[in-house]
């Protein structure tokens, strides 16, 4: 009888960072296949995973960044969480069909909701008519998470994401997985560990405090890992991407408003980018960005603008998105990819003072294009936990006000990813059984390793 296989993504690891900060998987790789998977572009959370999921590229599962802009809403849109985005069948779907009794769980992987999948968890906060958010899990069942609460207490939401990003969340959705796992022994179980994601970005891979972050995901994929084994399933281990040293922030579209590309809007005292009147404007997303164009005539010269900007390695045009295997409707009609060192910010305003409000604010939906900014607190700020709390207590007073307490300074940030790495120690790895081997594997080839498990 084929054992239950748990996927467990451990976001930004690879290769190179494995060694004697690394113990339990050091262990679980003695017993295992290891190996560097080539990266796809961009390499990103949402792209790597659909890969992974599908066996596809984003040229056919349409899924070619974090966010994208929306044509036909002339809006930007990044993190959605709609399952239906993902143009193609997903691995679940084939193995339902052909593995009698086949069940699958889904923890914290992206395009979660209203995957048909039999169990499922990821963070969806409620949004209230006022502003307000009320922090919450979606899931499936609906009151699957609740009960999952009720034993291990409430997920940790401000430490999934922000200045307050730690362990505590990962840690919390492998015990839920453990849980999930003896509860439902799902066929195949996905897991979803992103502590690594944090202070590689903020801190880069060559800062010393990196070995505790290492130290901390170890241990937690090793309770994991042995906690699956022990109720008889197998486990296989995938990273996205891995997270490489940066020092150049390229403000892409302050290039692009400067030479006349950027329409904004203003709103009180600040400045909205209008990108349904911009002729031409960037969707950045770490070492990418996504140029998308109005008129057609207008794509050679912003093409040879780019091409000019210190810190941009390529722009792709048509060819090259081809090439990349990212020619999508969704793709902007250039594709911007950064050199090595750099990555690309979503600031568009001139002057600070103009920033829109949710500039110095934790807002992954709002802003038009990813931040990591957002993993710290502005180093301006003399008593940044005073500063906060102030803030909270007016909230739960009913008042409003801003968590602005986000820094405008992309130099803070240290790591990134995105582009395909020059290392395949530096890029996304595979911990496999040695019955599923593959020389020299892609994203892609994860969904036909899923597939051999449950042949064998």
């Amino acid at each position: 009888m084929t054992k239950p296989l748990v996927v467990i993504s451990v976001v930004g690891l690879s290769q190179r960072l494995l060694g004697e900060n690394t113990p339990h998987l050091n262990n679980i790789i003695s017993r295992r296949h290891l190996t560097s998977m080539q990266d796809v572009f961009p390499a990103v959370t949402t792209t790597a995973q659909a890969c992974m999921l599908t066996g596809k590229m984003p040229s056919q599962h349409g899924i070619v960044g974090n966010g994208w802009y929306f044509r036909e809403l002339a809006e930007i849109m990044f993190w959605k969480q709609a399952n239906a985005l993902v143009e193609s069948d997903k691995v679940w779907h084939q193995l339902r069909a052909s593995v009698p009794g086949f069940t699958c769980s889904k923890l914290f992987w992206w395009y979660n909701m209203y995957a048909s999948v039999d169990w499922s968890m990821t963070p969806r906060p409620h949004y209230l008519a006022d502003g307000g958010k009320v922090f919450d899990v979606y899931s499936s069942p609906a009151e699957y998470h609740k009960t999952i609460e009720a034993e291990i207490g409430a997920f940790p939401f401000f430490n999934f994401w922000g200045p307050k990003s730690g362990i505590e969340s990962s840690r919390w959705i492998a015990q839920a997985a453990l849980l999930d796992f003896k509860r439902n022994k799902p066929s195949l179980q996905l897991v979803y560990l992103p502590h690594l994601d944090y202070n590689l970005q903020k801190l880069g891979p060559q800062h010393p405090g990196i070995a505790g972050d290492l130290q901390a995901i170890d241990a937690v994929v090793g309770e994991l890992v042995q906690g699956v084994e022990e109720l008889g399933g197998e486990v296989l281990i995938v990273s996205e991407y891995g997270i490489t040293s940066v020092d150049t922030p390229i403000h892409i579209n302050r290039i692009l408003r400067k030479h006349g590309y950027i329409a904004v809007r203003n709103t009180l005292d600040f400045e909205n980018l209008d990108a349904g009147a911009s002729r031409a404007f960037a969707v950045s997303d770490h070492q990418c960005a996504h140029i998308y164009v109005a008129n057609r005539s207008d794509i050679p010269g912003v093409k040879k603008l780019l091409q000019g900007v210190p810190g941009i390695e390529q722009v792709l045009d048509g060819a090259g998105k081809k090439a990349y295997q990212m020619d999508h409707a969704r793709s902007g009609d250039l594709v911007a990819i950064a050199e090595p060192s750099a990555w690309f910010t979503y600031y568009f305003w001139l002057d600070d003072r103009k920033a829109p409000d949710y500039a110095r604010t934790v807002d992954i939906h709002r802003k038009p294009g990813y931040d990591p900014v957002e993993l710290f607190i502005d180093p301006s700020i003399k008593l940044p936990t005073l500063a906060v709390a102030k803030r909270l207590l007016k909230k739960k007073l009913g008042m409003r006000t801003l968590m602005d307490v986000i820094p405008l300074d992309a130099e803070l940030v240290k790591g990134s990813h995105g582009r395909c790495v020059d290392q395949p120690e530096d890029g996304p790895l595979l911990i496999c059984p040695q019955s599923l081997a593959v020389d020299n594997p892609t994203l892609t080839d994860v969904r036909n390793i899923i597939e051999r498990h449950f042949a064998s």
